[in-house]
């Protein structure tokens, strides 16, 4: 296992860049696979849970040749390419990858066991496997949860299904099992949710149709081959975003990232904070908006989250809390119980992280009320979880004493060399193995 010390600094400041967007890899992969010709993906996550969705692809006899840092060639070779897999297909710590998976592999009428880790297998898989039965899959879960069993039968039908929450998991299982389906597939959410999937789909040729909270996809259909860049992961850049509005009087720049509209609730709520943050550069790569984003030191006030913003903001939550934390007043966030089906129960894990460096927090059944001040330091556990774990290395950098973090070795599902980018800014985080 591995510890972190991440220790109090005056600044941070500089420049940098954070890896590939982890959803964007994923269905760049998935999506490859099934195309009519090949794909080459630019800026690819090589972190352990896109790893394993290729390796699962693999399994299944998709051919992908990796071509260096971060560059992929997907060969795609339509949806007869793939068949069912001999094994069962591990996703890891994946819960984009393996409902994700489950969605693709029902439209493919094919055969196969899903399964993950002890965490994985411990996350809600209905919500995916209810609507895919609707369309006529043969999908069973354990008890609710992985391993998930896909089971061949005839061609699925096109439904109208209104999501019971804003999930893009769940949206995009139904989009890639609509690829394959007789008619129109149509999905109405009652919110907006991240639309990867669907800004991927109509690049590479799909019929779709998109806007605010209804997704029309007309299925059968083939995709074309479209070579793919992923820009930087903005849940990523989340934690140097907070890191420069805390700690970065002359300001600190993440280069790249990816700032979909559907992505970029934390700033939305951070500026609603009184945070200085500029994107510059805007542009556009593979049809998804890229900039760089420049932010910093500022006088944070709390605020009052409002549900809406929440699926904008899903993945940063534990590092917005930590700005919370020191911000002046009462911050409140209700509408995120979705928070407590994550990689950890995240609204715990962070409350009680939270008040083992010296916060004032009281968690709810939907969300948290965080009183700000200043953060003593201290021990704090990580779940496992890796925006957990990073999120308590920011806080680290902002406490009188220092936050030592335990079970740090997830951050390399979606952050390969967190520590090593952090310290290119100004943050110092000391790496230690444990036992």
């Amino acid at each position: 296992m591995t510890r972190w010390h991440s220790r109090p600094v005056g600044e941070v400041a500089g420049r940098l860049s954070v890896p590939g967007d982890k959803s964007v890899s994923h269905r760049a992969l998935m999506l490859g696979a099934v195309a009519d010709g090949p794909i080459t993906v630019d800026g690819f996550l090589e972190g352990a849970d896109c790893v394993a969705t290729r390796r699962a692809l693999e399994a299944m006899g998709a051919t992908i040749e990796s071509l260096g840092a971060g560059r992929l060639r997907v060969h795609g070779r339509g949806p007869e390419g793939l068949r069912s897999p001999d094994e069962p297909l591990d996703l890891g710590n994946s819960g984009t990858g393996i409902r994700l998976m489950t969605g693709l592999l029902t439209g493919l009428m094919l055969d196969a066991t899903l399964t993950g880790d002890a965490s994985l297998q411990s996350r809600p898989m209905e919500r995916v496997a209810e609507p895919l039965r609707l369309m006529g899959g043969r999908v069973t879960t354990t008890n609710g949860c992985p391993p998930i069993t896909v089971e061949h039968g005839p061609r699925l039908r096109g439904i109208e299904y209104s999501l019971p929450v804003a999930s893009a998991q769940v949206k995009s299982a139904l989009l890639l099992a609509g690829l394959f389906a007789d008619g129109e597939t149509v999905i109405r959410q009652p919110g907006i949710s991240r639309d990867h999937t669907e800004r991927m789909l109509g690049a590479l040729g799909a019929p779709i149709s998109f806007e605010d909270a209804l997704v029309r996809l007309h299925g059968p259909c083939r995709l074309h081959g479209e070579d793919i860049v992923v820009p930087g992961d903005f849940s990523s850049a989340a934690f140097f975003i907070v890191a420069g509005l805390l700690a970065a009087p002359s300001g600190l720049t993440v280069e790249g990232v990816g700032v979909n509209p559907t992505r970029v609730g934390l700033l939305r709520m951070l500026e609603a904070m009184g945070g200085d943050i500029e994107l510059v550069k805007l542009r556009h790569a593979s049809g998804e908006p890229v900039a760089d984003i420049r932010v910093r030191k500022s006088h944070l006030r709390a605020i009052d989250v409002e549900p809406q913003w929440v699926p904008l903001a899903i993945d940063e939550f534990p590092v917005f809390f930590v700005a919370a934390a020191v911000a002046d007043g009462v911050t409140r966030v209700r509408g995120a119980e979705e928070l407590r089906h994550k990689e950890s129960d995240r609204i715990d894990a962070m409350a009680r992280a939270l008040k083992a460096v010296g916060a004032e927090v009281e968690a709810r059944p939907d969300g948290m009320l965080v009183r700000g001040g200043e953060l003593r330091g201290g021990r704090v556990e990580s779940r496992g979880d890796h925006r957990v774990a990073m999120a308590m290395a920011v806080a680290g950098a902002v406490s009188r004493d220092g936050v030592s973090i335990e079970d740090t070795g997830n951050v390399a599902t979606s952050f390969p060399g967190f520590a090593e980018s952090s310290a290119s800014v100004g943050l110092a985080i000391d790496v230690e193995q444990t036992p």
